[in-house]
């Protein structure tokens, strides 16, 4: 046999190869799960955004994927129950929002890949050994909780120069969000401002956080968000707006509710990434050799109708530069 007939028939080997493997994965039905402790949504899927992006890369629903979702609602203790559940479902990848979520993921599997999807701080909270290799069978989009907390008193400050006692509430069940409150009352001794720590761990503790804001008023509030906080949001927002508090919130959906301003990632952003880890590690790649990601761009969100009622003047070189001006 001459040396072209040898190349030939390797490359038909390897073209069958490449096609066998191609109708397998066609005829694979691939089951992805989301462990959330937010709120179930209206359609009891997964995000939109993230669908969509999976749909792209050539999954489609019904066709060659699956969908299975759990929330929390809020309630970080039903957590643990619900990661077993999709677990015990044989998941090809499991999606987890926020640090808790995370938390129970990893504790429920060490074989199933997990992506996460703004744990907090993942080397900080442990959820992987570094960045740059998360090890074990985790890795996803995470946010560096030292320079957001210190961009976002920063930025309050320069909206309301004012401003000198700022009171923090973040869910302290959540080792990440602690994590943050810590990182902004370093930012705080740095602008000589001080911070008054409202801890909340259930519903009811939000009542309790805004009754002592009531009695000692803050010159401003700092919203730490996760599962529990957002799903209180109106509570919060509605406090604010009645007492004519400015706030610092980290996402703009606060701020399209009627929040002063936020300084953040974009949670579609981030879904969008988590969906090409999937495609990755459905490709062979092992999600503990991926590198955990960081969002590549935050957004600044003013509201000028919520200033206005506040009294307050944002700065012009603030407006020019805020990806979002709610007029």
């Amino acid at each position: 046999m001459d040396r072209r007939t040898i190349v030939r028939a390797l490359c038909a080997g390897a073209m069958a190869m490449s096609f066998a493997i191609r109708a397998q994965q066609a005829a694979k039905m691939w089951r992805i799960g989301l462990l959330s402790g937010g709120p179930r949504p209206a359609d009891g899927s997964l995000p939109p955004v993230l669908r969509r992006a999976l749909a792209d890369l050539g999954y489609v629903e019904g066709k060659n994927v699956t969908y299975i979702g759990r929330w929390a609602e809020g309630n970080g203790e039903k957590l643990p129950g619900l990661a077993a559940e999709l677990v015990a479902l044989d998941l090809d990848a499991l999606l987890s929002a926020g640090g808790l979520a995370s938390e129970a993921a990893k504790k429920a599997t060490s074989r199933i890949p997990i992506i996460f999807v703004a744990p907090g701080d993942a080397a900080e909270t442990g959820l992987v050994t570094s960045l740059a290799r998360p090890g074990g069978n985790m890795t996803g989009i995470s946010d560096p909780a030292t320079e957001l907390s210190a961009k976002r008193l920063g930025v309050l400050k320069e909206a309301v120069p004012s401003v000198t006692r700022v009171a923090v509430i973040w869910n302290a069940n959540d080792r990440a969000m602690t994590l943050r409150k810590g990182e902004v009352e370093k930012a705080a001794r740095a602008l000589q401002m001080t911070i008054e720590p409202l801890a909340v761990r259930g519903p009811n503790d939000i009542d309790a956080a805004l009754s002592t804001m009531t009695r000692e008023r803050p010159d401003a509030v700092f919203v730490v968000s996760d599962a529990l906080t957002n799903m209180n949001r109106k509570r919060i927002l509605d406090f604010a707006a009645a007492n004519h508090v400015p706030a610092m919130y980290e996402f703009g959906s606060y701020v399209r509710d009627g929040g002063l301003m936020s300084y953040g990632p974009n949670f579609d952003d981030m879904w969008q990434r988590a969906a090409v880890y999937v495609d990755k590690i459905f490709k062979g790649s092992k999600p503990g050799e991926l590198p955990v990601e960081q969002p590549t761009r935050y957004y600044l969100f003013v509201n000028l109708k919520t200033a206005k009622t506040l009294n307050l003047t944002i700065p012009q070189p603030m407006l020019l530069r805020a990806d979002e001006v709610i007029q």
